[in-house]
């Protein structure tokens, strides 16, 4: 089947309209279902903890020395291995002043080490999500 162009028609006339489609994208919010219901549940573990504890414990030792000593010859705080020394003074009146030493408190450190056991309680949480659709028939991903 041909067409013939008519007569008063010229060839600069003609004319072939040329059809383009285009495409529009949009979104919109569409209600899919009832809406969701989550469940939380905690449980909890027991944890043993076993550790070890330091304490320390001073010993006080007290020396009698008796000992006259001069006020620039006054003997200070001193350490002896792990024992601290602190002498203890006292003035007496004779025929001049002198200083003695009346005691020393010797400390000495003792550490004690202690087993430690114990059970505590940790939490966890675990959440379900239960979707409803627009039947009301839940289900679950």
């Amino acid at each position: 089947m041909s067409r013939s162009i008519p007569e008063n028609i010229t060839q600069e006339d003609l004319r072939i309209p040329v059809v383009e489609e285009q495409l529009t994208v949009g979104t919109r919010i569409v209600e899919t279902g009832r809406g969701v219901r989550i469940h939380k549940t905690i449980s909890e573990q027991p944890v043993v903890i076993d550790e070890r504890l330091m304490r320390d414990e001073m010993e006080i030792e007290r020396v009698p020395v008796d000992r006259i000593v001069a006020l620039e010859d006054k003997p200070a705080t001193r350490y002896e291995g792990d024992t601290l020394v602190v002498p203890v003074f006292e003035e007496v009146l004779v025929v001049e002043r002198r200083l003695r030493i009346k005691e020393e408190l010797r400390i000495t450190r003792i550490r004690h080490e202690e087993r430690y056991q114990d059970t505590v309680s940790l939490k966890a949480e675990q959440v379900e999500v239960e979707r409803f659709d627009d039947a009301e028939k839940p289900h679950t991903p």
